[in-house]
């Protein structure tokens, strides 16, 4: 089972959503991502250059030699982020040493409020073995592009504060950076562990 959110982030959901009376939400009308494997589509994945823990800049070329998994999302997200990255801690431990074999990589589509700083904190809240990245608007833009992720930032009631709506899955890329499958935000935990032992094992 996934484990228990942390309090800290819990907490943090409450008072945004209380503070506001906000109701958030990652339109429904959106797709949750690629519903096929590797087809002669659009072609999804490619190079970027994003900031981590420190200020290390981080490249496909560094996630590239094991297959990795990329979630989208923001730090500042009440209900789908937090649930998705909940999630893929449990993931990591469900998959015991098979872990090893691959990566899990978090990237913010908020840079304007998700610094290296920020987004180091809220993930280590999870796991320490998922990499936080950021970077410039025009760096998130260009992954968003390449990766064909859908994300708007959409102004709050208050006219001083705003979400994001973007695709809510876990992008599935092989070793060498190619695109394999999705985790959609519906799918159970047995649904998940079966398509990251698929990728895992080839």
């Amino acid at each position: 089972m996934p484990r228990t959110i942390p309090l800290i982030i819990v907490a943090a959901v409450a008072i945004l959503l209380a503070a506001g009376g906000v109701a958030w939400t990652i339109l429904s009308s959106q797709p949750d991502g690629p519903r096929s494997t590797k087809t002669d589509g659009p072609q999804i994945g490619g190079p970027f250059d994003l900031e981590t823990t420190g200020g290390e800049r981080v490249s496909e070329a560094d996630l590239k030699g094991k297959p990795f998994a990329i979630f989208f999302g923001f730090t500042h997200c009440p209900d789908v982020c937090p649930t998705t990255l909940n999630e893929m801690a449990g993931w990591i431990d469900a998959l015991g040493e098979q872990a090893d074999d691959m990566r899990f990589a978090f990237v913010t589509v908020d840079p304007a409020r998700d610094d290296a700083e920020t987004m180091t904190y809220y993930v280590e809240a999870f796991s320490d073995r998922i990499i936080p990245l950021t970077g410039t608007e025009a760096e998130i833009d260009s992954m968003a592009n390449t990766y064909k992720i859908y994300k708007e930032k959409v102004p709050l009631d208050d006219g001083e504060d705003y979400t994001m709506n973007h695709t809510a899955a876990v992008y599935l890329m092989d070793a060498e950076g190619e695109f394999v499958d999705v985790i959609s935000f519906k799918d159970e935990q047995d649904q998940a562990l079966r398509k990251l032992r698929a990728l895992v094992e080839g």
